[in-house]
């Protein structure tokens, strides 16, 4: 799915009108009427509910929603802020709709003035503010959101939370209204998309309003979510006539004393995407567990309990995925660095070789073209210097993906996987549960096994990550978040290729 700016969203709007043969009003009240169908499935009608309504589209939306659920038979009724002066014209055309059905569910409040005592059991609707805001609440709206905030009830949001920007991030001083759900017309808005606006929107649930397919399609934009939609296109089923060498070598390489888990982690999840043979390379005191975890996975040495040497020529077309459990040891980062100099296919950097990698900055400029670098957010400030939030370090990592040529996965809920065009992916997949040890060693390995099986590095990189999320929401409604394990997310890929295959 597309993510769009305001400004882009509104010109779909005007779009859709034009081409649909429709007015702005007939719009409004699709817009609402998705709304109230969501409402119906969520709460019995004997639930009452309060809108809250500015004066501009979005108070509209929320005027002819609580027309539309008097109709409906719920307990209802509408509290409009006298913000500016005048309505909005589709608004004032629901207002007087509204006030001509029941005039008693109707009350303006004007500056000055609040919301007091509402029962426990009343739900909020917020149409207050909608993406035309483009300034931080202040005076009475901010108070009169902050009231809002301060009650226990239950709030949904209509389109956008008031005061939450659509395309970039409120200042942490910012006051917005704390949704428990959002209700977005037909697509993401960008901000929803970021740790720092969950707080704001709750739980996002995109509602269809018919908008026009044509506009979507054409309209540019450097950003989209990883749906399954998308991975459908890019995953391959296997012919029934290939081998093992049709999929590809896939070498891991990494692993120290003590951390012969990542590189294991990292190799069984290559083995389990699908590569025709894998090959773990890491020192010796990682012979005995990976033999006896994967013996399905080939082993090679090189070094003792570090690494001090990369099995090179014979592998150097053998896709590569490095940095598991590395350890940033002197004699690893010396061979760490040489290896750069002579490898010249994309290959995966997690982890220690990303430490090694911000340690060393002028290593960067060796990366093979379309390689593909896993950080989490540490890392990537490791890498690449600090950010004020985390679209802004989206941003950063967008650049740094240009002007390197490469891939970078940077990791989170809601993972953004950066191409060097310019393109944003935000993963949909994934849950909280992920947060554990070895996470990110899986990952590596899941990519590297794709890749060897001749994938390119941006359809491994979606692919991977939408994989990884998905086995873990699989494994997690069965074993809990609490409970869940890197290992779980490598027993679970089986059912999560299964899912992604069934859709085609």
């Amino acid at each position: 799915m597309k993510i769009f700016t305001a400004e882009q969203i509104k010109a779909c709007d005007a779009y859709t009108i034009q081409q649909q043969g429709i007015t702005s009003f007939d719009l409004m009240e699709r817009a609402a009427t998705a709304c109230l169908h969501w409402i119906m499935k969520q709460y019995p009608r004997e639930r009452p509910i309060v809108t809250l309504c500015g004066m501009g589209n979005n108070g509209g939306d929320g005027l002819a929603l609580t027309r539309l659920l008097l109709q409906e038979g719920f307990s209802a009724k509408a509290i409009i802020l006298r913000h500016t002066d005048h309505f909005s014209p589709d608004t004032a055309q629901n207002f007087t709709l509204l006030y001509q059905l029941a005039p008693e569910h109707v009350r303006i409040l004007d500056p000055g003035m609040f919301v007091t005592e509402l029962p426990a059991d009343m739900l909020i609707i917020d149409a207050l503010l909608g993406t035309g805001l483009n300034k931080p609440l202040e005076g009475w709206t901010q108070e009169f959101v902050y009231q809002i905030n301060n009650l226990n009830n239950e709030v949904i949001a209509i389109d956008i939370p008031s005061g939450l920007p659509a395309d970039n991030l409120p200042a942490v001083s910012a006051l917005t209204i704390q949704a428990d759900h959002t209700l977005s017309f037909q697509f993401y808005k960008r901000s929803f998309l970021h740790k720092e606006a969950q707080a704001s929107t709750g739980m996002v649930h995109i509602i269809d309003i018919q908008l026009s397919p044509s506009y979507t399609e054409n309209a540019i934009t450097n950003f989209q979510t990883a749906d399954l939609q998308l991975i459908s296109k890019i995953y391959r089923k296997r012919n029934s006539f290939s081998h093992k060498g049709n999929y590809g070598d896939a070498m891991l390489v990494g692993g120290s004393y003590g951390k012969i888990g990542a590189i294991a982690l990292a190799t069984g999840a290559a083995l389990k995407s699908g590569s025709g043979r894998v090959i773990a390379q890491a020192p010796e005191c990682g012979y005995l567990p990976l033999q006896i975890l994967y013996p399905e996975a080939m082993f090679l040495q090189n070094g003792k309990n570090f690494m001090e040497q990369t099995v090179l020529p014979e592998y150097l077309n053998t896709v590569m995925g490095m940095g598991p459990g590395m350890g940033t040891a002197a004699e690893t980062e010396r061979v760490f660095l040489q290896f750069l100099e002579q490898y010249k296919k994309s290959l995966v950097l997690d982890a220690d070789a990303l430490n090694l990698l911000a340690k060393n900055r002028n290593a960067l400029h060796h990366l093979p073209p379309a390689s593909v670098l896993t950080p989490h957010p540490k890392e990537l400030e490791r890498l690449f210097g600090q950010s004020e939030n985390s679209m802004q370090q989206t941003e950063l990592a967008r650049a740094k993906a240009m002007k390197y040529n490469v891939y970078i996965v940077l990791k989170g809920h809601h993972t953004a996987i950066l191409g060097p065009s310019g393109e944003c992916w935000y993963n949909t997949t994934g849950n909280p549960g992920m947060a554990t040890g070895g996470s990110g060693d899986v990952l590596t390995g899941i990519i590297t096994g794709l890749m060897a099986q001749g994938y390119t590095s941006k359809d491994a990189a979606l692919l991977g990550v939408y994989l990884h999320g998905l086995a873990a929401d699989i494994a997690s409604k069965e074993l809990s978040e609490e409970a869940l394990t890197a290992k779980d997310i490598i027993h679970y890929l089986s059912k999560a290729f299964l899912t992604i295959s069934s859709a085609m």
